[in-house]
């Protein structure tokens, strides 16, 4: 399971540490992606089993290695130390650790975005206004937090019109059973176990704040520039492993069952994990959400939410702090600090044939 954590920052050692294995990148021929255990993020293993990463990496003569980290903020801070080329993380921890540490990172990859898998969930409460005065349990400062903040907007609440307190995923579910803990905030697979408690109501969820929850392949953008191949191999099998896992075929089949199994459940439940998502599963749907107003709006709120929450970093005096540039060439934020970019350069070649 995914720990959706939007991470408290590096220390000032590991920000020097990766300054300098960016200022390293050069052409080279052997890479390495870390991923974690989440819905969006499983096929990686999948292009991985099946070989369609090592066609695509042979392709291009050059080696790409597949590695699972079992500790999703880990597998971004060893990314950002320059241990990994590329990760697999949500749009606000993307922003909010490699490139508030200075570590310029590209998102190569747009897979998807929540539509359903995270979502508010009640006891009582009727409605996101009887929340008012009531006490939230949810991971801190992860996207739940973000989709509780969300959600009290909705209605003109703010995050001091409540109490939040932190709950770490692992007892969310079991502590939903208790008396004391009365409205809760969290992602599948638990958002469905707290939903089947008796009498509760599921009072908002990530669909009504579409492209918010970003599930992302990043990589270092000066190694990317230095080694296109990289991100042509990359797209490739991603985009090749999304045509069989959409697939009504019997290898669809097959790819589902796999990955459900790898995500602790099974081919019905990776499939209703599926639902809760809305999935690029061609990379024109990926190229044409990126360049939405949506995806612009949506980010600009991310964003908002990471530096008032201190996610930014102490020197963070406003929102502005990091550049965000989006495919077109726009950029939110400081110019002069472009960390974090969006770059539909490839997913568009697989959309014209040319990879």
């Amino acid at each position: 399971m995914k720990t959706r954590y939007l991470s408290k920052q590096l220390g000032a050692g590991l920000l020097a540490t990766s300054l300098s294995m960016g200022a390293l990148a050069q052409e080279k021929d052997s890479f390495s992606i870390a991923w974690t255990i989440y819905a969006g993020w499983v096929p990686w293993q999948y292009a991985e089993d099946s070989g369609i990463m090592k066609k695509w990496a042979d392709k291009y003569d050059i080696e790409v290695d597949i590695v699972q980290v079992n500790d999703y903020i880990e597998s971004i801070n060893q990314y950002t130390a320059g241990q990994f080329d590329g990760v697999v993380a949500t749009s606000m921890d993307g922003l909010s650790i490699p490139a508030a540490s200075g570590v310029d990172t590209t998102a190569l990859i747009v897979g998807d975005y929540s539509n359903g898998n995270d979502g508010l969930v009640s006891k009582d409460a009727k409605s996101i206004e009887e929340l008012e005065g009531e006490t939230v349990h949810l991971v801190e400062l992860s996207v739940s937090h973000y989709l509780l903040v969300r959600a009290l907007d909705t209605v003109g609440l703010e995050e001091r019109d409540i109490s939040v307190v932190n709950i770490s995923d692992a007892d969310l579910v079991s502590a939903f059973q208790t008396d004391d803990v009365r409205h809760v905030a969290t992602w599948n697979p638990l958002l469905a176990e707290v939903e089947a408690y008796p009498g509760a109501t599921k009072l908002f969820d990530s669909s009504q704040i579409p492209g918010h929850i970003k599930d992302l392949t990043l990589v270092n953008t000066d190694t990317l520039a230095d080694n296109p191949a990289l991100g042509k191999a990359l797209v490739g099998a991603w985009y090749e492993t999304m045509s069989i896992l959409s697939s009504d075929s019997e290898e669809g089949q097959e790819a589902r069952a796999f990955l459900g199994e790898l995500s602790g459940t099974d081919q019905a439940g990776y499939e209703a994990q599926l639902a809760g998502m809305k999935m690029f599963w061609e990379p024109q749907m990926s190229v044409d959400f990126i360049n939405s107003e949506e995806a612009f709006e949506a980010m600009d709120s991310v964003r908002q939410f990471s530096f008032d929450k201190g996610l930014l970093g102490q020197g963070a005096m406003t929102p502005d702090f990091v550049g965000i540039e989006f495919p077109d060439g726009t950029i939110m934020g400081d110019s002069g600090n472009v960390q974090f970019r969006f770059n539909d350069d490839y997913m568009e070649m697989a959309a014209e044939g040319e990879l």
